[in-house]
C-alpha cells in the first residue's frame, strides 16, 4: 500500500511539509516523545489527534492492510485493562478490532505515522525514525 485512498475523516489525505503526517493522541507520552524526537531533528509533520478530530474506518483500513490488527490495537494501556473480559475476548480477528478501535480510539497503539514514502509505523522506535528521514 502506497498511502491513504482517504484520511481519517473520509477526506482525502494530506502530509505535512515534508510528508510525514503523525497520528496520535495529543495527550499521550508517546505521541509527545515522538514529535519531540522530529522536532528535534528537523522534520516537520502533520499532527492529527484521533481522539479529538475522529479516526475514520478507511485510516484503520488502510493500517489494518499494511501492519495487521495485532500490532495496530493497543492491548497495553489503560483503555484496554478497562474493558471487561467479554469485551476483550471478542477481539478475535481484523473486524472485531476494527470495531473495537472505531468505538474507542484510544485503543490504537500510537503513534501511526504515514512516511513520505508510502509506508506506514507504528509505535515510536527512534533508531527506526532515524533510518527512515536519514534514507
Amino acid at each position: 500500500m502506497t498511502g491513504l485512498a482517504q484520511g481519517p475523516t473520509g477526506r482525502g489525505a494530506r502530509s505535512g511539509p515534508s510528508g510525514v503526517r503523525l497520528f496520535g493522541i495529543a495527550n499521550c507520552d508517546t505521541v509527545k516523545r515522538a514529535r519531540a524526537w522530529l522536532a528535534g531533528h528537523g522534520v516537520a509533520c502533520e499532527f492529527h489527534d484521533f481522539k479529538n478530530a475522529g479516526l475514520g474506518s478507511d485510516a484503520i483500513d488502510a493500517w489494518l492492510a499494511v501492519v495487521g490488527w495485532e500490532r495496530l490495537l493497543n492491548r497495553q494501556g489503560t483503555t484496554w485493562r478497562k474493558l471487561d473480559e467479554a469485551q476483550r475476548s471478542a477481539v478475535l480477528d481484523a473486524a472485531s478490532a476494527k470495531a473495537l478501535m472505531l468505538a474507542q480510539p484510544s485503543l490504537v497503539k500510537r503513534p501511526v505515522v504515514h512516511w513520505p514514502d508510502g509506508r506506514f509505523s507504528v509505535g515510536f522506535d527512534a533508531a527506526d525514525w532515524a533510518t527512515r528521514i536519514n534514507g
